[in-house]
């Protein structure tokens, strides 16, 4: 069984779903600008992460789920999952970021499964409060250990991608690491790195 597990912001899709979310609020650059300095790890993930959640506070939930229904993806997603696909890799998302935004781009796409996290909403509204099973700057290696052992996929047999510090944990169990338009912390542990916003870049290397 092949693997291949992707980040979802900034690699499946093109920006950062928290930042998106942010704008409507007003608060987009505050909130960029945390996730700028989580992604190089210059934060601890998990703070930063409750940190921008919690100015997600008082969002509308429909609005967030609009929103999320309409994530720009990557260029040339559509087209990579596909050959992947037809290569026999099976093909998942791990995201520090939404279920909201994760799993519409995994009907989109036909990803075989989505890990993302859970934005709290009470009585219509965002609470600013998060949970789920990507939380964690280790979550992601937590996470394909577990993968790997249901479907018997082997590190050889494993390809990941992200662009930032929360993708590092996935690295020492996928033979193909790649860096994708990634920052520096992630591109020192990768063995592949793609710096054009082109996700067919990366067939070249299967």
């Amino acid at each position: 069984m092949k693997l291949a597990v992707f980040d979802f912001d900034s690699t499946l899709m093109d920006g950062e779903t928290i930042d998106f979310l942010a704008k409507p609020l007003g608060l987009e650059e505050k909130v960029a600008a945390i996730t700028e300095k989580a992604m190089a790890g210059e934060l601890d993930f998990f703070e930063s992460l409750v940190e921008r959640v919690s100015l997600l506070k008082g969002l509308e939930y429909t609005k967030a789920v609009k929103i999320c229904k309409d994530l720009p993806l990557m260029p040339g997603a559509y087209e990579t999952v596909a050959k992947l696909k037809e290569a026999g890799y099976k093909v998942v998302c791990f995201s520090g970021g939404f279920r909201i935004g994760t799993t519409p781009a995994k009907e989109k796409l036909g990803l075989d499964a989505d890990f993302s996290n859970i934005l709290h909403e009470k009585n219509g509204v965002l609470t600013g409060l998060v949970g789920g099973d990507m939380m964690f700057g280790f979550s992601k290696g937590d996470m394909i250990q577990r993968v790997q052992a249901l479907l018997g996929a082997t590190k050889e047999n494993t390809l990941v991608a992200g662009d930032g510090a929360n993708d590092v944990s996935m690295f020492p169990y996928a033979a193909k690491r790649v860096a994708f338009c990634g920052r520096e912390i992630l591109k020192k542990e990768a063995n592949i790195i793609v710096d054009t916003k082109d996700l067919t870049k990366i067939l070249e290397y299967i």
